[in-house]
Parts: C-alpha cells; structure tokens; sequence
C-alpha cells in the first residue's frame, strides 16, 4: 500500500529533499524514504504538501488537469470589493494562461493560525484582509498572480487543503501519515 504523509510546509522550505545552497529542505523535517512531493509550494508560501511514492496518485494531485481541488488561505493587501472576487472567481487572464473558474471568498483570519517566521510586513495606513480560494489547478505563483492581477498583492500565502486531506491539527515542519482518498 502507497504511503502517503501530509506536512505542514513553514515558511522558507524548498520543496526538494536536497539544497544545494544549504536552505531548510524537505530531509530536515520528513525522515520517511522514497517519497516525493505529489505538486509544489514556493519557498515564500506555506501550508499542506502532499508526499507519497505512488506516481500515479502523485499526477492525480498534482496535475491540473486530474482536478482535485486545492484550497488557499491568502492575506491580502487591501479590502477586496465584491467585484474583485467576481474577477478572481470568474477565472483571469494572467497573460500565460486564463485561470479555470474557482471559489473565492471573504474570511476571517484562521483560527490558531501559528504566527509567521518571519512576519509579513505591516503598513499602518492600509488594512488587510483574508481570503479562501479553492482551485481545481495550481500553477506556478499562481494565488499571487491573481490577486495581484484584481490589485491586492498577496502577504502570506497558506495551502489549507489538497483534496480531502488538510492541516487540521498539524503545526508547522510536522508531518503525519494520511489514509488514501476514495478512487
């Protein structure tokens, strides 16, 4: 049976278990042998990365075309207006590619939200808000790109959720073995 272990990425992680420029690295925190990151989460970017050694189900969660939905916690710059989530909901043409319709909403900040090594940077004159989106795609930069596209630049970038598994209970740099989904 295919081993699958859920981590809670922190801040400043390379999704790799190698680094040659010595950065913190998927080795430092996850002891398991032959598993891999089924998708990626940028360095600056946190939250729940899957790993397993069957590549099948690494292409079902990582390929944007398999669909499993991924869900995103971003703090954003500025107080998005009921039209910008209508613009990033409504799928936006980032220039490359035009993103595939998704769920977006307003939320208040997470609860127990772990605090952030090192902190977001903070302008007193302009408020901040939260927001969940849920893709069925995950390209690369691809939360950052959209709210910067609708003008509020992304501060910190959260994963929540890859299909049915999530980060409840998991601090970050822990990982834990998960069930595997219902085919």
């Amino acid at each position: 049976m295919a081993t699958v272990i859920l981590f809670n990425k922190p801040f400043g992680v390379l999704c790799q278990f190698t680094s040659a420029a010595r950065r913190p690295c998927l080795k430092d925190y996850v002891p398991v042998r032959d598993v891999y990151p089924a998708g990626r989460l940028d360095t600056d970017s946190e939250g729940l990365l899957v790993l397993t050694g069957d590549g099948a189900l690494q292409a079902r969660i990582a390929e944007p075309t398999r669909k499993l939905a991924k869900t995103y916690w971003a703090q954003v710059e500025g107080l998005p207006t009921a039209e910008a989530l209508r613009a990033l909901g409504g799928g936006l043409d980032l220039g490359d590619f035009v993103t595939l319709p998704s769920v977006v909403r307003h939320i208040d900040q997470p609860a127990g939200l772990w605090p952030r090594n090192p902190p977001i940077r903070v302008r007193q004159r302009i408020p901040t808000a939260w927001l969940e989106l849920k893709l069925e795609e995950g390209k690369n930069r691809q939360v950052r790109r959209m709210t910067a596209k609708v003008g509020h630049p992304t501060l910190r970038l959260i994963r929540w959720a890859v299909g049915p598994w999530t980060l409840d209970g998991l601090a970050p740099g822990q990982w834990r073995e998960a069930d595997l989904p219902e085919t």
